[in-house]
């Protein structure tokens, strides 16, 4: 590899290529990949997002990737959700507080290994959260996971949410472990005076619907677990996806799905003989805003 002053993120991309082996190979391709997905309008592109990506600083990168059309299905942690809204209703993730956990926990805050937020953030998201499922219950008591996030969306008044925009877009959102987060704290305190279901199995007929009039399907996951698994699995009905970028930093030897080389989900009909996969070891808060700058100037390298 060669680096030179003022590169571009897609030279240094590139140089990488030229590499083309370990992490950097990998890099590459991965980047590759993903421009040719994200252009190509026969694939639709499924987002799985699990660990604290919002939090952690990914929150624009994946709002702007729906807003602008690169996105087709999200698949998500509640977790992620919860932070999009506590930033939506003012909240804020915060940095650079050096102090014991029990002490943060006296202050009221809660760390997320370098990173921290206040328990009066969380008493804002509470009370508007509150607000608007109340507005939701009244107008409808029985909905899927997916209606209920676009509801909440389309009600939430800030353009850098990821749910605001998903739902301005039409681009659904499925959650379903939803009630493993603060959200699903509070829908569920919600529950105990007030009429409000949610269908999680409901979620299928309409995603179902959207693999198979989907001529192609390509995966992009941050991270491992329900989403990951979720967005791998909805694709068993079609025989799997064709095509799939990971980005992980959960090794294979535990069995684990986070670390399951994407090789292994052909064995499940998760992914399709001949399918294009790429694995990247490494933080996704690193690697996938450099892969998503690279692939979008991909793209508009090939328009030209």
């Amino acid at each position: 590899m060669k680096i030179q002053d003022k590169m571009s993120v897609l030279e240094l991309v590139e140089q990488m290529g030229k590499s083309g082996v370990l992490g950097a190979g990998r890099l590459y391709r991965a980047t590759e990949l993903l421009a040719d997905v994200m252009a190509d309008e026969d694939t639709a592109v499924f987002l799985s997002v699990a660990g604290p990506m919002v939090p952690g600083g990914l929150r624009n990168v994946i709002r702007d990737l729906i807003d602008d059309g690169y996105i087709d299905v999200m698949i998500t942690s509640g977790a992620n959700l919860t932070h999009d809204l506590l930033e939506a209703f003012g909240g804020r993730h915060y940095r650079g507080i050096e102090k014991d956990d029990e002490d943060l926990c006296q202050m009221g805050m809660g760390r997320i290994a370098d990173l921290y937020t206040k328990s009066e953030d969380f008493e804002v998201f509470e009370t508007r959260i509150t607000d608007i499922m109340s507005t939701i219950a009244e107008e409808k008591s029985h909905l899927t996971i997916r209606e209920f996030l676009s509801k909440i969306g389309g009600m939430v008044d800030d353009e850098a949410s990821i749910l605001h925009t998903a739902a301005k877009k039409g681009v659904p959102i499925y959650a379903p472990g939803m009630i493993d987060s603060m959200l699903g704290l509070q829908l569920w305190m919600f529950t105990q005076d007030h009429e409000l279901h949610l269908d999680a199995s409901g979620d299928m007929h309409e995603l179902s619907d959207i693999v198979y009039d989907s001529k192609k399907v390509a995966t992009v996951m941050l991270g491992g677990g329900l989403p990951k698994h979720y967005a791998l699995a909805s694709n068993i009905l079609k025989g799997g996806v064709d095509a799939g970028i990971q980005i992980t930093l959960d090794r294979s030897e535990g069995g684990s799905l986070s670390g399951a080389p994407l090789e292994e989900a052909k064995s499940w009909a998760k992914a399709k003989a001949g399918s294009n996969l790429v694995t990247v070891i490494g933080d996704a808060t690193i690697v996938f805003p450099l892969m998503v700058a690279g692939a979008r100037a991909m793209i508009n390298k090939k328009q030209k």
